[in-house]
């Protein structure tokens, strides 16, 4: 048998593009361990990207985020789609690993061919993504994959990355889990592209539904030509709002095209993606400095007084570079 760390990169590109599920799995394994080999695997796969289109859903734990999911897999695969879903779990405290919460909602495309889904662990990471959510991406779009689902841990305030990595971002909010003041306090009315009330049989629905459409016409998007987010109505467990909702996510995509938000949006996702990479790698680099003792040296002069914060980290910048 081959050694683990015996991996034919070129050889798992192609199986993964063949529709291999056990090719596709080893690599976003080597993404999520950030392995030696990640550069060479990026260099294969990217040849073979950016033509799925990414669908980003997010909102509070318990509105229905997973079951969501299951419903708008269940219209695509009925258009004849591939579909890959990245759950993002929350992490245990005890192994690091995903708790596989989404699977068990996710239950009745696990025999598909034609779906793909990995649980993917935030492992302390904020704004409701894996820091590997990018490059996994990139593996399923090279795979065939013609829609990715991306379903975040459930933000709280301040936890809308998803946003950065979507076409379209769908946000879900449910009966009884706060007004529209509360999501805005979220910071999920700048983010949303399409807004769900999902439970739309519990009391309530149409008072949420009423709040969020105020809230959202506060806002700067009713210039013409804006894309104004619809507010949509979903029982999810019965499949209740399905055909509205892709409707929906079909006007926007091809709005999209239409103004050149799209690409826009992808230049933005690239160069984010660029930078934290830049970043990951100056920050290795940083501990060649510190073992040489250049940052010892120049911190010293700083304690000293003999050079300023500024002229010190101009001199470590030189070092890296």
């Amino acid at each position: 048998m081959r050694s683990r760390r015996d991996v034919d990169v070129p050889a798992l590109v192609e199986q993964a593009r063949a529709g291999s599920p056990r090719a596709v799995a080893r690599l976003i394994t080597l993404v999520e361990n950030a392995d030696p080999r990640l550069r060479e695997v990026m260099a294969a796969l990217a040849p073979h990207t950016g033509q799925a289109r990414v669908i980003g859903l997010t909102g509070s734990p318990g509105v229905g985020k997973s079951t969501t999911t299951s419903m708008l897999v269940t219209g695509l695969r009925a258009r004849g789609l591939r579909v890959g879903i990245l759950a993002v779990d929350p992490s245990s405290p005890f192994s690091g690993g995903a708790l596989l919460g989404d699977r068990i909602r996710l239950a009745d495309h696990a025999l598909d061919p034609g779906v793909y889904i990995r649980s993917m662990a935030s492992r302390g990471h904020l704004g409701g993504l894996a820091w590997a959510t990018p490059q996994a991406l990139r593996v399923l779009d090279a795979a065939g994959c013609d829609v990715i689902l991306v379903e975040t841990v459930g933000v709280g305030q301040s936890e809308v990355e998803v946003a950065g990595l979507a076409d379209t971002t769908l946000v879900l909010l449910a009966p009884g889990m706060g007004d529209g003041v509360q999501a805005a306090k979220a910071g999920i009315l700048e983010i949303g592209d399409v807004f769900v009330v999902n439970k739309a049989d519990r009391e309530g629905a149409d008072a949420t539904v009423r709040d969020l459409r105020h809230m959202i016409s506060l806002g700067d998007r009713t210039e013409p030509g804006l894309w104004r987010p619809p507010v949509l109505k979903t029982v999810a467990e019965r499949r209740e709002g399905l055909e509205e909702l892709l409707e929906a996510l079909d006007r926007h995509e091809a709005w999209m095209d239409d103004r050149g938000e799209r690409a826009r949006r992808r230049a933005e996702r690239a160069a984010r993606e660029v930078e934290a990479i830049a970043l990951s790698e100056l920050r290795s680099r940083m501990g060649d400095v510190r073992g040489n003792g250049v940052l010892q040296r120049v911190t010293a002069e700083v304690v000293a007084g003999r050079t300023d914060p500024y002229a010190a980290a101009e001199q470590v910048i030189a070092g890296l570079t």
